[in-house]
């Protein structure tokens, strides 16, 4: 798992207890993060929620900041592989058909990692982790606004709004997820998926103009 920081070689650490390892540690960790706030948990309130030992957890991660860090990677990481292939030309696909992919894969993306994604979108560039997770997202609305702006030159889109306003529009429709989504509900990610991504391009689909 990619780490978002400073690039440290990381210390060698020891092997740790039976039934806890770094995932296990890293999802308490985010829940944690993400209900108690990243700034107001410490290492001590991990510890006590895993039902450990400060050294115990140290067996497994160096630092809260490694932890944020491998946190945020897990939120920007899929994400950014689905918006690279994007961003390329293929033959015979459209970048209009790009981009509507784009947005249903990152409503994917979402609910597999809503946890992490949740702690992402609520970072303020408070250390170098967070400010390396914010220039990541700067990349990303970059990219998405570049596919946008190439699917208004093919004539797909309208041309009378902003690529840039749209990139941010579209991703905070998917974003608006993590405050209502729970795979548990009433409404599957597949159809969720569906429902965005028809919702945002319909409305933004070029129309003649005696059409409304």
């Amino acid at each position: 798992m990619t780490t978002i920081g400073p690039a440290e070689p990381a210390p060698r650490r020891r092997r740790g207890r039976p039934g806890y390892d770094q995932p296990a540690i890293l999802r308490t960790a985010i829940e944690l993060f993400n209900r108690r706030g990243y700034d107001a948990t410490s290492m001590g309130d991990l510890a006590r929620e895993l039902g450990l030992t400060k050294p115990a957890i140290y067996h497994h991660v160096t630092s809260k900041e490694q932890l944020l860090g491998e946190a945020l990677a897990d939120a920007l990481d899929e994400l950014t592989s689905v918006v690279t292939e994007a961003s390329g030309e293929r033959d015979g696909v459209s970048a209009y058909q790009r981009l509507r992919e784009v947005v249903r894969r990152s409503v994917e993306v979402l609910v597999a990692h809503q946890p992490s994604v949740t702690l992402l979108l609520r970072v303020r560039g408070n250390s170098e982790v967070e400010l390396a997770a914010l220039e990541r997202r700067r990349w990303l609305d970059d990219r998405l606004a570049a596919l946008v702006a190439d699917a208004v030159a093919e004539g797909s889109l309208r041309d009378n709004v902003p690529p840039a306003l749209v990139s941010r529009l579209l991703f905070g429709m998917v974003n608006s997820l993590v405050e209502w989504y729970r795979p548990d509900g009433a409404y599957d990610h597949a159809v969720v998926a569906d429902a965005i991504t028809a919702i945002a391009f319909d409305g933004l689909a070029r129309h003649e103009a005696h059409q409304v």
